[in-house]
């Protein structure tokens, strides 16, 4: 199981998505271009596109030279509607003739695609094309194309484009229409690449909790994968701590849950709010295990830590109330039966204090400690808080 959670890890991480038939995402039509621009003869012009939105794996372009009194006969968006996914415009001549199929003229341009605004100026200066990332140097009416994500064009998917164009008519001006639509990768969106993965990781790696996990494998790929699901990497980065910090511990009691392993991350807590009470920060500690049982957790080391806080504090109500909510969830634990001892002595229920001590004097507590061990250890802690210690000999007595 463990070398499993590890492969499947490692598939995360470092192995890229395969190709599917069926491509997860949808075109972009609300940031599609639209350009159309007047050369004259002989003229260089350079069209920008819009910004290309995160997580573009693909993108169709088309191009048409119109005569004055011609029109489009339909828009690429329109025709797009009709492919479902990018692999339906490449495959085969069928795909390329649909995209095409529009009236155009007899005027022709050579054009080429840069990925940069220097690149394309320096185009409008030079006429070269050397730096650009797509070049047609035949004349051409009219060009429908699809460039895939290994293409250089949309390496950058965060990138504009600019497409530079240069007449190949000598008398007479010519209309030339760009169309642009981008294919958004549903998973690249998210802006999760194996890099941000890797920070989810470390991440993960340095949380408390971890070092006392069994299956970390595991929790790390379950953290990853909550965490990915619940926002996309960029908006994860530009929130503040705080929110951040939040997103994190939802994911993680999420991801501990699915591992099976709620309970560390509760033992964890619970330990650091203890050792923050004992050393005065009250509020602090007290609060810590508040936070967690407001917040649903049910283990019994939280309530047991936080009725002990509420005893040394002298809110003996609110340790009684507590010890009634616990003992809905947890009625037979030993470490809540402790607490409950621990109740009664303090609030006139001397004879079932006793009763519960006597009762459990032979047993060992969860961490291994044994209950008398323990009593005797909460005893001496209690009377270096001036608690009322009238009846302390009495129950030590009956663990002699």
């Amino acid at each position: 199981m463990k070398k499993n959670a590890y492969l499947w890890l490692a598939a995360l991480l470092v192995t890229p998505l395969l190709a599917q038939t069926k491509k997860s995402g949808y075109w972009d039509t609300m940031r599609t271009t639209t350009e159309t621009i007047e050369l004259r003869a002989g003229e260089k012009k350079v069209i920008k596109t819009n910004a290309l939105p995160e997580g573009t794996t693909e993108l169709v372009y088309r191009i048409t030279l119109l005569d004055d009194n011609q029109k489009l006969s339909g828009s690429l968006v329109s025709v797009l509607k009709a492919i479902p996914d990018p692999t339906g415009i490449s495959q085969g001549a069928a795909g390329a003739v649909f995209l095409a199929s529009t009236i155009s003229g007899d005027d022709k341009a050579t054009f080429a695609i840069f990925s940069s605004e220097s690149e394309a100026n320096s185009y409008l200066t030079t006429g070269k094309t050397t730096a650009a990332c797509y070049v047609q140097n035949t004349p051409v009416n009219k060009e429908a194309r699809l460039l895939a994500s290994d293409h250089l064009c949309v390496k950058n998917p965060q990138s504009a484009l600019w497409f530079g164009f240069q007449s190949d008519n000598w008398l007479m001006k010519q209309k030339i229409v760009v169309e642009v639509v981008p294919w958004v990768d549903s998973q690249a969106s998210t802006g999760w690449t194996d890099v941000a993965r890797k920070e989810i990781v470390e991440l993960g790696k340095k949380r408390g909790v971890y070092a006392l996990l069994a299956k970390k494998e595991a929790y790390l790929v379950a953290l990853t994968k909550n965490l990915m699901g619940a926002t996309t990497y960029s908006n994860f980065k530009k929130i503040s701590e705080l929110e951040r910090n939040q997103l994190v511990e939802t994911a993680e009691k999420a991801a501990l849950k699915e591992t099976g392993e709620s309970n560390l991350r509760s033992q964890f807590i619970a330990k650091k709010a203890m050792t923050d009470f004992q050393k005065g920060k009250t509020e602090l500690g007290m609060g810590a295990l508040q936070a967690e049982i407001n917040a649903g957790a049910t283990d019994a080391v939280l309530f047991a830590s936080l009725i002990h806080c509420f005893l040394q504090t002298r809110q003996f109500s609110k340790a009684e109330i507590c010890l009634k909510d616990a003992l809905k969830f947890n009625p037979e634990d030993l470490q809540l039966k402790l607490e409950e001892a621990h109740v009664y002595l303090f609030t006139d229920k001397v004879s079932e204090a006793k009763a519960l001590y006597k009762k459990y004097n032979d047993q060992n507590l969860p961490g291994g400690k044994s209950w008398k061990a323990q009593v005797l250890a909460d005893l001496q802690l209690f009377e270096k808080s001036g608690l009322p210690n009238g009846d302390f000999k009495k129950i030590r007595r009956i663990l002699e």
